[in-house]
């Protein structure tokens, strides 16, 4: 797959047609058009058969635009992480945007991963309860809920308080 390809000022290096490239990175030529419609991606020349031909590093920017995408990132927020590439060549303000974008998404699902821990928790208590009473079910809310191990994140801990309806 991919041919060595001269390119107008390069050295002759390997080149990829459009569907090559979308199949390495598991989509169609089509989102590979619709990037570069975007500005996301650049075509660096053309086959003698008129087709787009992209290099390697086109297939790094393409498969590096899709792990952001799967990170949660707009295309938006793609396209300015891109354009600052442009504006920077030393590559300095990309490195300082990407930093605070990650910082944010690993913050994010930190959160998302105490969220599930205290779900799981939750889970594994009221399972437990189930498992060794009969009437845990009716019980609960019940004047144990004081020394309750979920108490902090139950529900009906919350609603039924000591004052509580």
């Amino acid at each position: 797959m991919g041919a060595m390809v001269y390119i107008s000022g390069m050295e002759k290096e390997k080149t990829y047609r459009i569907g090559e490239m979308a199949a390495l990175a598991g989509v169609t030529p089509r989102t590979v058009r619709y990037y570069e419609d975007l500005g996301l991606l650049k075509t660096h020349g053309r086959s003698a058969g008129g087709q787009r031909v992209y290099t390697r590093l086109d297939l790094v920017y393409l498969l590096r635009i899709l792990q952001l995408k799967k990170y949660g990132l707009s295309l938006d927020e793609i396209s300015r992480i891109v354009r600052l590439g442009f504006e920077d060549s030393t590559g300095e303000k990309r490195r300082l945007e990407l930093m605070a974008q990650y910082q944010t998404l690993i913050k994010a699902e930190q959160q998302t991963i105490r969220n599930h821990e205290a779900l799981l928790r939750q889970l594994q208590w009221n399972f437990s309860q189930l498992q060794n009473s009969k009437d845990a079910f009716r019980n609960c809310p019940g004047p144990a809920c004081a020394d309750c191990e979920i108490n902090d994140t139950c529900v009906l801990a919350k609603v039924f308080d000591d004052d509580g309806p």
